[in-house]
Parts: structure tokens; sequence; C-alpha cells
């Protein structure tokens, strides 16, 4: 259910870069979600279709990249992706993991006309 608050705030976001820059239609909104937030694409769309009603935003592609769990080795120091599965260094398999990447969330870009 939390993917209802955060597509609000994506149609919010973007409807006012929008109406900022004088743009009448966004076509598409890129946006990237780490593996770690748990927001699901198939619900942020669904909420998105319904929020985006009447809005600049209306019809806007919405292109959502997952990103992949990244972690730095506190043994060997290297970086590398990791699954849910995972939670070890894929060089070494020190538990000694620092997360670095998968908890993002963010709207990289607007395509506009």
């Amino acid at each position: 259910m939390h993917e209802l608050p955060v597509t609000q705030s994506i149609v919010s976001i973007a409807s006012e870069e929008a109406n900022k820059n004088n743009v009448k239609v966004v076509k598409e909104i890129r946006i990237k979600v780490g593996r770690l937030t748990g927001l699901m694409p198939s619900c942020i769309q669904y909420y998105f279709d319904i929020i985006s009603k009447g809005t600049v935003v209306e019809g806007a592609i919405l292109d959502i990249e997952k990103l992949p769990i990244r972690i730095r080795c506190g043994s060997c120091g290297k970086e590398s992706v990791i699954d849910m599965n995972s939670y070890s260094c894929s060089f070494c398999s020190s538990n000694d993991i620092k997360i670095i990447g998968g908890n993002e969330f963010y709207i990289e870009s607007l395509e506009v006309e």
C-alpha cells in the first residue's frame, strides 16, 4: 500500500515541474526504483492511471527501472551486485558488507511536448 503516497508524489512533482516550465503535455516519466524499496511497478502504474486523470501527466508512459542491490565489502573492499537471498560478498563470501545501492527512488527525467 505504500505505492499510493509514492505515486501521489510522482504525479505532484512531475506536474509541478511541467507547470513551472509551461509544459502542456508530459509524454513519459522515467523513474528509478531500488529493489530494497519494496515498491511494485505494477502497483505504481495502477495508481498512476487513476491519480493522473485530469492532470498534465495523464496518459504519460511510466518507464520504471528496477535498480539492483549493490554492496561494498568491508573485508576485500570490492563492490558487487547481490540478490535478495544472499547478503554476502560475491568475491570473498564475507558478511562484512555495506549496502551502497538498491534503496533509491527518484524521478530521473520527464519527456515533454
